[in-house]
């Protein structure tokens, strides 16, 4: 990303949870890796589940798996780095890096979101038109949604960067924030951010409110259809397979829409840090808790891979 002339920044400082007592940092420290690892564990077994047992080969498990895989970009791009500066006395990030990091958080967010409503899709699909599902879902329409989730993340989130690393930063270079993100680096720039902020609120409509309001249509679909089945665990049935994904929808966009739609009125840093560590590291590390937990599929494959792995393992002990 090519820097402004006016920017004499070459790189930013973190200043995180700077603020707290050395007792406190430890206390996160040790949550930041434990919520690390098990985001890790959780979404790879998924990705490695869904990947070995043939009865998962469905395209609703295929996109489970691609959501697991995002999740991992998503805290991998930030977490690390949050970890490394809590044993480092400077903090600091390149502008480079900075912008780096921004632009694959924002991609693999958005993509995220523009998934979810790909994941309604499939939902609807299923049980509204249960008869058309396996030939409306084949697998060259799986493939087209997710690259195109992830097309929309990269161009919207290249808009975003160049946008505001571009800003002049001639002032303070420290980022009253854990990574680097929007609205502490629009407060650091010298110049007027109201075209920026703009941006971001369109940004957020093409990224997300469509996509919710898409996710939207779809249950409002899903739900009608489930009301005319007569049998009650004929409608367990249906709405069990949307409640992980409406969870996961709920918690996701709340936490996201909350942060990046209200720019022009920003609560407390504070609060600003807990929303970022709720959709940074809290969401990823219980959304494998989420899908496999309640359902009965995931959960009778994950019992067969772990039995797999016992009995390799007793093959090459004797």
């Amino acid at each position: 990303m090519g820097r402004d002339l006016h920017t004499n920044v070459t790189e930013f400082i973190f200043l995180g949870f700077s603020d707290l007592s050395s007792s406190l940092q430890s206390v996160l420290f040790s949550f930041f890796l434990f919520a690390y690892i098990l985001t890790l564990l959780g979404n790879g077994v998924i990705i490695l589940t869904v990947t070995s047992d043939p009865v998962l080969h469905t395209p609703m498990y295929f996109f489970l798996r691609n959501l697991s895989l995002l999740e991992l970009f998503f805290t991998t791009v930030t977490i690390p780095k949050v970890l490394e500066d809590f044993s480092s006395k400077k903090r600091s990030i390149s502008f480079t890096g900075c912008a780096f990091q921004m632009f694959i958080f924002f991609a693999v967010g958005v993509s995220e979101c523009v998934f979810l409503a790909v994941m309604a899709f499939d939902r609807y699909v299923a049980i509204c038109h249960p008869l058309r599902y396996m030939s409306v879902m084949n697998r060259t329409l799986c493939y087209k949604l997710t690259v195109g989730s992830w097309a929309v993340g990269i161009f919207v989130s290249l808009g975003q960067t160049t946008f505001i690393f571009t800003l002049p930063y001639c002032n303070s270079n420290h980022i009253n924030h854990f990574f680097c993100d929007i609205p502490p680096l629009l407060s650091l720039a010298c110049a007027n951010t109201f075209i920026n902020e703009l941006s971001v609120f369109i940004a957020c409509l093409v990224g997300a409110t469509i996509p919710f309001l898409l996710i939207f249509c779809s249950y409002i679909n899903i739900l009608s259809s489930i009301m005319r089945i007569h049998s009650a665990e004929g409608r367990h049935k249906a709405l069990s397979t949307c409640g992980s994904h409406l969870t996961s929808v709920i918690l996701f966009y709340g936490a996201a829409m909350f942060m990046y739609l209200r720019l022009g009125t920003q609560g407390s840093t504070g609060n600003d840090r807990m929303i970022a560590l709720f959709y940074c590291m809290v969401i990823p590390a219980i959304n494998p808790l989420i899908y496999s937990l309640r359902n009965k599929d995931m959960k009778k494959a994950l019992l067969n891979l772990t039995l797999q792995t016992v009995n390799r393992s007793k093959r090459q002990t004797f």
